[in-house]
């Protein structure tokens, strides 16, 4: 095996996070790849993977040098390309990532319809509520949804999504409505932090004024909170592609409205610095024109529906008692 070669095996362990794995993904027997490895190792004079019996992960240098690795790889992979035009024809694997639920609701269907009128691509998407480094982990493309700091990679907006706060019908009835930042005190919420651990403050108006109701339930799941609010346990903040049909449909409801926070920008980015891909131009053009026709991306789509069927049905809801186990389901704030 060349060079080149025990470099891609190497990124593939670190990708897959196993030897086996990976060397399915590159046509290898498992001892193949673990040899390469094991040359790479040796010619480099430092262990790239910790090994045990029951794990496998990078060490320091491991880490420092697959990204490396991932670099030059790439940019072999593009002067390749630019040559034999896959610049000019969408070709290839396209690694795309995007927050959870944003994928699944948004993301997802846009692929698939992606996928259907380009025959020659294939793709990996990956839908997590973290932030991907796309040269480190090998993504092409990336959904944002969060002010930009300063990078290298190219930016392009598809709209921006309100931060709302949303109760049920039902808890508003038994507690009352918020109509100022001072009422949040007498109120209970439903509170999120991704580690599980403590609860996030919430921030109101372009002056993020800190206001935080007593946050009897902290979750770090999505759907979750969303359900929990649907439930009754209390007051939920949300990002509005989270709550759009429940707050279309009537189980839930908008309050203290004058005070959101500015809305947050979501942007398609990529890796700038070289010229990118087809494949990258076409889905980034295919996608920012199919987001920019989502309405809870241009500022609209949370008018409730008129009252019917759905918005009877949340009618009857009674907050639940405080020893009864809370369901299924839940909401992730911005």
């Amino acid at each position: 095996m060349d060079h080149l070669d025990s470099l891609r095996t190497f990124v593939a362990v670190a990708d897959a996070g196993g030897f086996a794995r990976a060397a399915r993904q590159r046509g290898l027997s498992p001892p193949a790849a673990t040899r390469a490895v094991a040359a790479l190792e040796k010619r480099l004079g430092t262990p790239l993977f910790h090994r045990s019996t029951r794990s496998l992960r990078l060490t320091e240098a491991g880490e420092a040098f697959v990204a490396d690795c991932r670099r030059i790889l790439g940019e072999l992979d593009d002067a390749e390309a630019a040559v034999s035009g896959q610049r000019d024809e969408p070709r290839g694997v396209l690694a795309v990532t995007a927050p959870t639920m944003f994928g699944r609701r948004h993301i997802g269907p846009l692929l698939l319809d992606f996928l259907a009128a380009q025959p020659a691509l294939g793709a990996r998407a990956f839908f997590v509520d973290r932030v991907v480094h796309l040269i480190d982990e090998g993504f092409d493309v990336a959904l944002r949804i969060a002010p930009l700091p300063d990078s290298s990679l190219t930016a392009v907006p598809v709209g921006s999504l309100r931060r709302v706060v949303v109760a049920s019908p039902a808890y508003l009835a038994t507690r009352g409505e918020p109509r100022d930042l001072s009422d949040l005190a007498r109120h209970e919420a439903i509170g999120f932090n991704f580690d599980g651990q403590g609860s996030q403050p919430w921030h109101f108006g372009a002056t993020r004024e800190a206001a935080t109701p007593r946050q009897r339930l902290v979750i770090n799941s999505v759907e979750m909170k969303v359900a929990a609010a649907v439930a009754g346990f209390g007051l939920a903040r949300a990002l509005a592609y989270q709550v759009t049909d429940e707050v279309r449909d009537g189980r839930l409801r908008i309050v203290l409205p004058e005070h959101e926070p500015p809305p947050v920008p979501v942007h398609l980015v990529y890796p700038a610095g070289r010229m990118a891909a087809a494949k990258v131009r076409a889905f980034v053009g295919f996608a920012a024109e199919r987001l920019r026709a989502v309405p809870v991306l241009q500022g609209r789509g949370l008018e409730a529906s008129a009252p019917g069927p759905a918005a009877d049905a949340a009618a009857p809801l009674r907050r639940p008692p405080r020893r009864r186990a809370l369901p299924p389901g839940g909401a992730l704030p911005p």
